[in-house]
């Protein structure tokens, strides 16, 4: 059977792979790409069923990406909040590393769609050193987020380098990995991984689920394996137009989340990142939805509806509470106690 890396290797990289495009339509993508990369790996091509479907709106790219001039690169503030090159430290008692600048899949929505493919921002020899030396000489950060690009695209050994010496510091008391694989290539959850992470406990797993026929045989298996090691999993989905943005669509995908052992985690509301801007959809949208999920299904299959704020500001739910209507200005209450304005 061939291994995942091979299969990562057969991914699509180009708009000539893709079947069913032809002349104009094409080259458009093509500039699209020369902007941001794509890759689709196949076993997540094979999940579409039509052209312009769910799964097809979050893989291929979208003309549209290049014309959204509204928003911002990096709207979250993440490049002023990292002390070390690779490490955001936004709230005091944990942070996050981005060890990887890689995906198996590049999302057309991704919140660092600035970064996520491109070589030249790779992580740099010598860089882990200085993210060891600045955890350890920071006390107050008790647990640690892997991000990227995805953390799990790592090999096995590169990867449990990385957690062995975040085990080695003292004040670290949970690791989390925040991961596609399961959904976009879940061959690379294998046993001999599982085996490898049962060793770091206290470990948590958020995997990304947006949609119903994203949970399929092949990612229930990989999401059973990693159960079985004793991992926590939670999920995190992106509202997202086109995709998911209906009740009885987030219905399906919630339950479907719990039948596979995978926690409803968060669902964010779509961050203000320059090239996605296709994919917002409204505050309204998204408490319709919550309000169609609490009480008419069960309370494990409800996630945090939140909004990661611009500026830096950090995520916060999106409830009655904290939310304020001034004219036609959306006001947000911070974690911190202050009302923002909110353009989103």
């Amino acid at each position: 059977m061939e291994n995942w890396q091979k299969q990562l290797e057969r991914s699509i990289v180009s708009p000539a792979e893709l079947p069913g495009l032809e002349g104009e339509e094409r080259a458009r993508i093509e500039g699209v790409v020369q902007r941001y990369p794509m890759r689709i790996s196949l076993h997540y091509l094979s999940l579409i069923e039509r052209a312009g479907d769910p799964i097809w709106r979050q893989c291929v790219p979208d003309p549209r990406e290049l014309d959204d001039d509204g928003q911002t690169d990096d709207p979250l503030d993440e490049e002023q909040l990292s002390p070390v090159p690779g490490l955001i430290h936004r709230y005091p008692d944990r942070a996050v590393w981005l060890v990887s600048s890689t995906c198996a899949m590049y999302c057309r929505f991704c919140m660092r769609k600035r970064q996520v493919g491109c070589p030249s921002l790779a992580p740099q020899p010598g860089s882990r050193d200085e993210v060891y030396d600045y955890l350890a000489s920071t006390p107050a950060i008790r647990d640690i987020i892997l991000s990227g690009g995805d953390p799990l695209l790592l090999d096995d050994g590169e990867l449990e380098r990385i957690l062995s010496r975040l085990r080695a510091i003292p004040h670290i008391e949970m690791i989390r990995i925040g991961t596609r694989v399961p959904v976009t290539l879940p061959s690379r959850i294998t046993a001999r991984l599982c085996a490898m992470l049962k060793r770091y406990h206290p470990l948590y797993i958020n995997t990304h689920f947006n949609h119903p026929a994203e949970i399929v045989p092949a990612s229930a298996r990989a999401s059973t394996l990693l159960a079985d090691a004793g991992i926590p999993l939670g999920n995190q989905t992106v509202l997202l137009s086109g995709v998911n943005d209906d009740p009885s669509v987030m219905t399906a995908l919630m339950q479907g989340l719990l039948r596979i052992r995978v926690r409803p985690y968060y669902l964010h509301h779509p961050d203000l990142v320059k090239g996605t801007g296709h994919f917002r959809c409204t505050l309204e949208c998204g408490i319709g939805i919550m309000e169609r999920l609490r009480g008419y299904t069960s309370g494990l299959a409800t996630p945090y509806y939140v909004v990661d704020l611009p500026g830096g500001k950090g995520k916060v739910p999106v409830l009655p509470e904290h939310l304020r209507r001034r004219g036609e200005e959306v006001l947000i209450r911070t974690y911190r106690g202050e009302w923002v304005s909110y353009d989103g």
